[in-house]
This record gives C-alpha cells, structure tokens and sequence, in this order.
C-alpha cells in the first residue's frame, strides 16, 4: 500500500470508530521521517486506545501490515504508531492541544477526506 492509500484507510477506520477531527496531512516535501500523517481525536483515553488498536487490527487482518514502532499505550494520551510511509497520531483532547500538530504542520498538505468516503 502506498501513503496516500494507507493514510486514507487510516482516516477511515479511525472516522468509522468516531474519532473527532481526523486529519490527513501530505508532509512528505517538509520532511525525510514519512510520507503522510494522520491525525485524530479520542473522547476519553478509553477511546484513544480503542481507537489505535482498532487500526492496528484492522491494517493487521486486511492488510498483513504491522507497525514499525508503536508508543505511547501506557499514557494513552497520545498514541503514534508508525506505518514508515504514514504517522498516525491518536490523541486525547488536552493532549491534541497542547502538542498543536496541526500548527507544527500547517505547511502540509491537507488531503480533503470527503473526497475520499466510499
């Protein structure tokens, strides 16, 4: 699966499980780290975790694609789970604001999901 491709499945999972303020941002002419990141919001830390697990299941079992590096399940604030090619970004509200990834990025690409629903 190429970046645009993961990164939209990403964002669809992540839309189909709830998250708030999903986001897909094109980096890969800002930065060497990857491609695409996408970001989203849980309600709760309850919903951060079932949110990246969700997308780790589904990746898993349709796809066979694990990720690289996963980190941050024991907070549950903020968890990155990193597909090389697309970061995904799980966030809980504060934590989402605070880190502001979205003004780190402003540079980016926004990639429009409504283009991309089935």
């Amino acid at each position: 699966m190429k970046g645009l491709e993961l990164s939209t499945a990403i964002a669809k999972i992540l839309d189909a499980k709830k998250a708030h303020d999903v986001k897909v941002l094109k980096i890969e002419d800002l930065t060497i780290v990857t491609d695409y990141i996408v970001i989203a919001t849980g309600t709760s830390t309850t919903q951060v975790k079932a949110l990246a697990d969700e997308v780790e299941y589904q990746l898993e079992t349709q796809h066979g694609m694990r990720p690289s590096r996963v980190e941050g399940y024991e907070s549950k604030n903020w968890i990155l789970m990193d597909y090389d090619t697309v970061i995904v970004h799980v966030f809980h509200p504060e934590a989402r604001n605070y880190y502001s990834l979205d003004k780190l990025w402003a540079d980016g690409e926004e990639i429009e999901l409504d283009l991309i629903e089935d």
